[in-house]
C-alpha cells in the first residue's frame, strides 16, 4: 500500500496536492518492474515537500554542491536492488533503516515553487501538470532510475510519458511548434 506524506509551504497555491502527489506516485510506480509496491501488504511511504526556491537552493548546495535552486530534488532511502526483496517479503527488513515492521520508506522529493512555476509558463502548461511531471520524475529517481547516460534518460523519459498519459497529461518531452 502506498502512502504519500505531503507538506506544502508558501508560495505554493492551494489545491489538492495530496491527491495529485498520490496519483503521480502510483502512475510512476505501476509502470516500472516495482509495480508490486502498490499491492504489497507493507506500507510503502514517500514524502513530497512543496517549498520555496530558497529552501531547494540550500538543499541543492548542501547535497549536490550546486548553489542554485532546481525544479526537483530526490533523496532515495532504499537501495534499488533491495526493492525486489520488499515485494517478495514485506517483513524481511530489506534495506536496514529503510524498512521497519512492514514499512518501506522510499525517500523524499522536494519541489521548488518558483522554478516549477517558471518552467510551467515556459512550457505552456499548468503548474499542477508540471508539478505532477516533476513528482513522477522524482519517484522514478527514488526507484533507482537516472538520466546520466542517453539510454537511461530515454528509458526514464518513456516511463514518464506513459505515466503522464495515464493521468491525462500531454507528453512533456514533445517538441512544441509555436
Amino acid at each position: 500500500m502506498i502512502h504519500v506524506e505531503l507538506s506544502r509551504e508558501d508560495p505554493w497555491p492551494e489545491t489538492d496536492w495530496d491527491a495529485l502527489a498520490t496519483r503521480a506516485a502510483r502512475a510512476a510506480i505501476e509502470r516500472t518492474p516495482h509495480g508490486e509496491l502498490l499491492t504489497t501488504p507493507a506500507l510503502v511511504e514517500l514524502s513530497v515537500r512543496l517549498t520555496s526556491d530558497d529552501e531547494v537552493r540550500a538543499l541543492n548546495l548542501q547535497y549536490r554542491g550546486k548553489d542554485k535552486p532546481t525544479n526537483v530534488l530526490s533523496f532515495p532511502m532504499i537501495q534499488p536492488d533491495l526493492l525486489d526483496t520488499v515485494t517478495q517479503n514485506s517483513d524481511a527488513g530489506a534495506g536496514g533503516a529503510s524498512t521497519t515492521g512492514g514499512e518501506v520508506l522510499l525517500g523524499d522529493i522536494v519541489l521548488a515553487q518558483g522554478v516549477c512555476a517558471a518552467e510551467a509558463v515556459e512550457r505552456g502548461v499548468s503548474v499542477e501538470d508540471h508539478a505532477t511531471h516533476l513528482m513522477v520524475h522524482g519517484v522514478l529517481h527514488l526507484l533507482g532510475y537516472d538520466h546520466l547516460e542517453d539510454a537511461d534518460a530515454d528509458a526514464m523519459e518513456e516511463i514518464e510519458r506513459q505515466a503522464l498519459a495515464g493521468l491525462g497529461i500531454a507528453d512533456p518531452y514533445r517538441v512544441r511548434e509555436d
